[in-house]
This record gives C-alpha cells, structure tokens and sequence, in this order.
C-alpha cells in the first residue's frame, strides 16, 4: 500500500496570528484647574495644597484661581509652594482640560466649559437644570459626581466623609444652642454626677446617625436612636459596641420619646427623591421649649414638618419654642477638615488617570469608577437624570465598549 502524501490546500495560511494585549499606555501629563466657588455658600475647596503638592512631583500641572481656598483658611501662598500656577481669572482655570469643583456647575459656568472637558463636582439634585444638562453634553464634557464615586469595596468615599463630619458636627451644633450664650435652654449637653443626662434622639442608623450617637455617648447623653431598618440599627449596635436604645419608627412611640427629649437629630437618608417626614408638626410643638431639632436631612426636604432651609448666617429658627437648625450644607462650616477628606479620595484617582494615561483609559480599567460618571463625551450616562429631565439615556458600559 503506497504511502499517501499530505495534501496541502492553497486556502490554509500558515501564519501566526498575533494576540491583541491591553497594553498599558504611557502615562499622561494631567492640566488640572481649579477655580474659586461662588455657589451654594460654599467654603470647601477639593484639593489642599499637600494633594496639589503630590499632583505636581508626580508630574501634573495644577492651576488655581485666586483665593480659592481661602474659606477653607488655604492660602495662595500654600497653593503656590506647593507648585500650583496662581491666576486671577476665572477664564483661565476653565482651560485646563479637567477641572476639579468643589460645588456643582452653574448657569455662570456653562460659557467658559471647553470642548471634551472632564469635570469632576458634586451634583445637586435639585438645583440641577436641564438646560444645564444639555449645554454640558453639546460640549461633549464627561463628568464625575462626587457622590456616586465609588472605591474598590463599593461603598461611596466621599459620601461616607462627608456623614462622619456631618454626624459629629450635630452634636457640637446641639451644645452650642444648648448653652445660655445663644439664648438656650442653658443645659449642658452631657451627663455629670447626680444630674439626669440629657435625652437625644436619632432618626436614622446611617453613617449621619452612628457618628452623632458617638459623639452624644462620648459627652454622657443618654442616646435613642430609630430606624425603620432593623439591619441598620443592628449595624449600628455593632459599630458604636454598645447596647443603645433602639427602635422602629413607630409614631407613638417616638412621639413618647420627642416630649421628654433635649436634642433630636434628623438623619434620614432615602435612596430616591425627597426623605420621608417622620416628626408631624404636632409632635414639634409637644416638645419641650428650648430643645433643639438638627435636620441633617434638610437637603433631600428634611424629616420635621416644620424644617424650612436656614444658612450659615442664620442657622436658627424658633418654633413652638423650639430651636430649629436645617442648614443643608453642615460640612461646609468645618471647611477645613472636609475639604481634606474630599482631597484624600480625589488626589489618588487623580494620579491613577495619570499614570493610566488619562481618564477613559482609568474608567476602561476600573470599573467601580463608572457609578460616578453622569456625562461622557457628552453622552448622559445617569439613569435618574435622564428620567427626571426627559433626556436620551446612553449605556456607559456599552459606550465605552464600542470606543475600544
């Protein structure tokens, strides 16, 4: 039997096909700006001056206006050491290819925004426009909230920050109107020998709730913390390592509670929209006559009845006898301490886009970053917003797959 030879056909090429890596790219030079808030009473600026330091032995180029810090008691001089370029217009900040705000965008802002800007802010909800919306995406700006930015665990940085300041600062903020120098009740908040501690209620067992509950432990209050979700106050226990008084929110009860109480703390927080009221106007005005209510969750409506947004300047309001403080921004007032913990989380993801090579190569690769992008290249990539506005929704997935 004759051996039979390979038949070798001309339509096969015996060629080594090469793999296709991902490559990482060459880092890139980032031209970040930063310009002065005039909004929404903000004293927060979102990159102290060590951050900028580190941003600029890295390589990047950081440019900020005038006095921007200057809320936050950062000087020029600070900036200026630190490596940053100083210049005395808003126009000039605008330049630079990402921009870096501590308050959202504003009508004012619109003009001076460049083509394929990246623009990394808080979002406001409920100032947000949708004409704003729309002239951001005829810019074909990608844009970053604070808020939705999520790190590699997924919780929300700065979001989490923000709540431990605010949560501290409530009890502070309940001493202080306490006290007789600001006509109040003149109670010491606390508890000292042979005196009944002072009575605080909490609605709510979020990040808001656990740390005003620490704070409140720490100076001796007796603490009643309500939640609906029973897994929160559980966490709560858990965290604080403290049995606490803990309850559903039942009106009855908290309605017990409210009559006898020296502060009350509203820490709400609701996924979607408005916060739920929890304390009707009857309650408030059963309470005792210069207790305190704080609305923590004054900025998504507030959890009182009788909460009305007030200001830095004015923070108070009286009724029923009661002393009532809804200032939406309350980490503001502690500019200093807030402006670090935003810079903490933003100066990393600043030198990770850099050395990524920019920021669509950074959003390529990590993926817990996309939660936070509303616009990219101009595309609405937030689900709420484009529902609330009526806007085409793009998938960021999708849309940075196909760019690939």
């Amino acid at each position: 039997m004759s051996q039979q030879k390979p038949i070798i056909s001309t339509s096969f090429s015996y060629e080594t096909l090469e793999e296709t890596l991902d490559i990482k790219p060459e880092g890139a030079q980032l031209h970040i700006g930063i310009p002065k808030e005039t909004a929404f009473q903000e004293n927060r600026i979102a990159l102290t001056p060590e951050a900028v330091s580190v941003l600029v032995s890295n390589g990047h180029e950081v440019v900020i206006e005038h006095n921007a810090g200057e809320a936050a008691h950062y000087r020029d001089k600070d900036y200026s050491e630190a490596g940053a370029k100083i210049v005395y217009e808003k126009a000039q900040v605008f330049k630079a290819p990402v921009l870096v705000k501590a308050a959202p965008v504003i009508e004012e802002d619109v003009p001076l925004l460049q083509m394929n800007q990246v623009v990394i802010s808080p979002i406001h909800l409920s100032a947000m426009k949708a004409e704003l919306l729309e002239k951001m995406m005829e810019k074909k700006i990608s844009a970053i909230s604070f808020e939705n930015l999520k790190d590699d665990s997924g919780t929300y940085p700065i979001v989490r920050s923000m709540s431990e300041i605010a949560g501290s600062a409530v009890m502070l903020i309940a001493g202080q109107y306490l006290g007789s120098a600001n006509h109040g009740k003149g109670v010491l908040l606390g508890g000292i020998s042979g005196i009944p501690p002072t009575k605080v209620i909490i609605l709510g067992a979020g990040i808001v709730g656990e740390y005003a509950t620490r704070a409140a432990l720490a100076l001796g209050a007796s603490v009643k913390v309500f939640d609906n979700s029973v897994y929160r106050l559980k966490r709560l226990q858990n965290n604080v390592g403290q049995r606490i008084y803990t309850s559903v929110i039942e009106p009855r009860i908290l309605s017990k509670q409210l009559k006898t109480c020296e502060v009350a703390v509203g820490a709400l927080s609701s996924q979607s929209g408005r916060t739920p009221v929890v304390v009707t106007e009857e309650m408030v005005s059963n309470m005792r006559p210069g207790s305190v209510v704080i609305d923590v969750s004054i900025d998504r409506g507030g959890c009182f009845e009788t909460s009305e947004i007030t200001s830095h300047e004015h923070p108070i309001f009286m009724k029923y006898g009661v002393i009532h403080y809804c200032v939406p921004n309350i980490p503001s007032g502690f500019a200093r301490t807030a402006s670090h913990a935003i810079s903490n989380v933003l100066m990393p993801l600043l030198l990770e886009a850099g050395e990524e090579g920019g920021f669509e190569n950074l959003v390529w690769h990590k993926v817990h970053l996309r939660s936070g992008i509303y616009l990219f290249k101009g595309a609405l990539t937030n689900f709420h917003l484009s529902e609330r506005f009526d806007l085409k929704y793009t998938d960021l997935n999708l849309l940075i797959a196909s760019q690939r």
